[in-house]
């Protein structure tokens, strides 16, 4: 996939700015797609000229002008055909654990320290993704919302979101423990 594909879908939700999208990859996205601005304003500008969207801009008193950007029939149409395409599975590509696979008895605190921090990442992008499903359902039920919706689709991403950071939670403690037990284990023999 690349970032084209998840800026159209981004886009099927109406019309925004550049820096609207950029707090939407921030904040939506990034349980499935991770993208900086400056990466995602070039690829507003190589869509525009691909005729992918459409930018106009919007005078603003007081701030700079915003170009609001909309999707185009051939924006729509890229979209559809992605969609029609069958995934490709997905891999896993960590460093955390390569270092993890080659670790040794000595690399215990190395080890320990990185998934300590990997479990505050997790615990604080699902803390992210918590508030705002709270904001989605906006006091309905999952079922109501599910039926009421116009576009589910960011809805059921962040539940993937949720998932995963819940899983790495879950993992990291794990793995926290093993690492713990085993150097307890070593240092009494």
């Amino acid at each position: 996939m690349a970032l084209r594909h998840a800026v159209l879908a981004a886009l099927m939700e109406g019309e925004a700015s550049g820096y609207d999208l950029a707090k939407l990859f921030d904040a939506a996205v990034a349980n499935y797609w991770m993208a900086t601005p400056q990466q995602l304003y070039k690829e507003l500008e190589r869509m525009t000229a691909d005729g992918l969207i459409a930018a106009r801009v919007v005078e603003q008193e007081k701030r700079p002008n915003k170009r609001l950007h909309s999707l185009t029939e051939t924006g729509r149409q890229v979209l559809r055909d992605f969609i029609a395409e069958a995934p490709k599975p997905t891999v896993i590509r960590d460093d955390m654990l390569v270092k993890i696979q080659g670790m040794t008895t000595g690399d215990t605190p190395a080890v320990e320290a990185m998934l300590i921090e990997r479990r505050g990442w997790a615990q604080a992008k699902l803390a992210r993704y918590e508030r705002r499903r709270a904001r989605l359902l906006d006091g309905r039920s999952e079922p109501a919302y599910l039926s009421e919706s116009a576009h589910i689709g960011p809805y059921l991403t962040l539940l993937r979101g949720i998932a995963f950071e819940q899983e790495n939670i879950r993992w990291a403690e794990f793995a926290l423990g093993a690492v713990r037990g085993r150097a307890e284990a070593t240092s009494r023999d």
